[in-house]
């Protein structure tokens, strides 16, 4: 694979101040312009001022300059028009509306972490001692930005667009409904699915375990019980735990650890995932409010304002 990783989302907000001080307490770094910084990803999220909220654009890490010009003849093959120059090509997809840039850019190098030592059934891994994580107390900070999932009002041309247009994989799919795409060996780095009007369902950011994804969610919902959205548990498509918050925009935010990786495309089958387990493995069931968010009225009627 050439392309390697979802560099950047760009998040169009219409309270700009209240929703970078909750990705502050998420655990990123801010910055100038707008930014805010993973602790491996560097520069992965931008929030700007919008009517309603919604992903502006968003940025694909590419190998090398030959993939400009062979993302430049797809898209052409495609209709779908574009800027370049000899290390980056920006186009808007057609659906959303999002403005998606590929660019040369290195590869994301994250520092080994040692593996969080858990006792189980003839492997004691954890001897005499207490667990380490029940012991943490520094601030969670997210690694690196894992995904984004949109909403589109044509998923099947959102899909084509970054598949057939950009390069992305398919790594599973809910037929007729959503597929999960790949630009990295993360299982997904995109989901599309289809809704009734284009809006951001959620960014995923990863941590360094399931302790991190307990110990962040846990601390965020005592700053304001009303963030929690979905959690704890452990999806399916991806096996990744999660826990899903709610920023003050009414964007969902999920905390992540061991997502499945894909580093040899010929060993991976995409699979077809229906009903409640194309969702979650094990957990308690989504809410409603996760599978059809409140203002998604508000939004198909332009009346949206901050959550």
């Amino acid at each position: 694979m050439t392309l390697h990783r979802l560099a950047s989302v760009t998040i169009g907000v219409p309270n700009v101040a209240d929703t970078s001080a909750y990705y502050t307490e998420f655990g990123l770094t801010p910055g100038a312009d707008g930014w805010l910084s993973t602790t491996d990803g560097g520069r992965q999220l931008r929030i700007v001022d919008a009517p309603s909220r919604r992903l502006v654009a968003l940025t694909v890490g590419a190998d090398d300059p030959d993939d400009i010009d062979r993302i430049a003849h797809n898209l052409d093959g495609l209709g779908i028009p574009f800027q370049r120059n000899a290390t980056t090509i920006a186009a808007f997809e057609a659906a959303t509306g999002i403005e998606a840039t590929v660019e040369v850019q290195p590869r994301i190098t994250q520092p080994r972490v040692e593996a969080t030592p858990y006792n189980g059934p003839g492997r004691l891994e954890r001897q005499t001692r207490r667990a380490p994580a029940v012991l943490r107390e520094t601030p969670v900070t997210p690694r690196k930005l894992g995904h984004a999932v949109i909403g589109s009002t044509d998923h099947a041309v959102t899909q084509r667009f970054f598949t057939h247009g950009l390069g992305f994989k398919i790594s599973d799919e809910v037929p007729g409904l959503a597929a999960f795409l790949r630009c990295s060996t993360d299982h997904h780095n995109i989901l599309v699915q289809q809704a009734p009007v284009t809006f951001l369902h959620h960014t995923s950011w990863q941590v360094d375990d399931v302790d991190e994804v307990g110990r962040g969610a846990m601390r965020m919902l005592e700053a304001d019980p009303d963030r929690h959205v979905w959690g704890l548990g452990r999806h399916y498509a991806g096996s990744n735990f999660f826990w899903y918050l709610k920023d003050p925009a009414g964007n969902f935010s999920e905390y992540y650890s061991d997502m499945d990786s894909i580093v040899d495309d010929q060993l991976w089958t995409p699979e077809v995932v229906e009903g409640a387990k194309g969702l979650f493995s094990w957990g308690p069931p989504p809410p409603p409010s996760f599978l059809a968010p409140e203002d998604l009225a508000a939004l198909m009627t332009g009346a949206h304002s901050a959550a």
